[in-house]
């Protein structure tokens, strides 16, 4: 259980291991549907199904009580199952690899709210994302309220941690990949912009936006244009509109 409680807990210990923590029964069935190799089941009673799943393909099973298991993981209410998994993620490379055939990426930037990251993983593997690369102080797509969040849509869609966004900016570009930035003012409306792909949506924290670096890498700026009194939406909105757009530009030229 101290190894459940340390990976549930610590980026660090989740990188040193490369495993983390799926948490509850829907999650778990998700990634065993996905084919994920799931090592070891903590369970504290219920879930027969999904737990005799992941002990058929060679899973560890230990029973414990209600009690250990919710001081082990980090959800509120605890889901009566917890997972150890491989980490998932792919190289740089092959992410790169894998937007450059389109037709779209996402490069978060210093993204650092795991609910609207796993959100944002979410919208892309339903809008048919090829890669999400996770860059610079960006949160860890394997931490348990970003993988919840993205509700098993990351055990899906390929994606990568790591990278200065400079460097994978300037390879995606290298290889044809036309890099846009999501901004508050002056882009051009979302919607009247060619974005059939291969195409990189770059979004910026929730605090800051994206740096003058940055943005002086992208080819071109976007904006959704509001009728109401909001300045702005917040990162995952943002871009889930822009991953839709995508994909209904996509649609129409079929």
């Amino acid at each position: 259980m101290q190894r459940l409680r340390r990976l549930s807990g610590r980026r660090a210990a989740r990188l040193e291991e490369g495993r983390f923590v799926i948490d509850g029964p829907t999650l778990l069935a998700e990634a065993l549907d996905a084919g994920v190799i799931v090592e070891e089941v903590f369970t504290s009673g219920g879930h027969d199904e999904v737990v005799r799943t992941a002990e058929a393909g060679g899973a560890t099973v230990r029973e414990v009580s209600e009690e250990v298991l919710a001081r082990a993981v980090d959800t509120v209410t605890p889901n009566g199952v917890a997972a150890v998994a491989p980490r998932l993620e792919v190289s740089l490379d092959e992410a790169i690899d894998r937007a450059a055939h389109g037709p779209l990426a996402l490069v978060l930037v210093d993204i650092a709210d795991p609910g609207n990251a796993g959100t944002l993983v979410r919208a892309a593997e339903a809008a048919g994302a090829s890669a999400v690369l996770f860059c610079g102080s960006s949160v860890d797509p394997s931490g348990g309220k970003c993988v919840r969040a993205s509700a098993g849509a990351l055990f899906h869609v390929t994606h990568a941690l790591g990278g200065d966004v400079g460097p994978v900016l300037e390879r995606l570009g290298d290889r044809g990949v036309r890099r846009t930035a999501a901004v508050v003012h002056g882009g051009a409306p979302y919607d009247t912009v060619d974005l059939s792909g291969p195409v990189a949506f770059v979004l910026g924290s929730e605090a800051h936006g994206l740096a003058a670096p940055v943005l002086e890498a992208i080819d071109q700026e976007l904006t959704i244009p509001m009728a109401g009194r909001s300045e702005s939406l917040n990162v995952a909105m943002a871009g889930s509109i822009l991953c839709f757009e995508a994909l209904r530009q996509q649609r129409a030229g079929r």
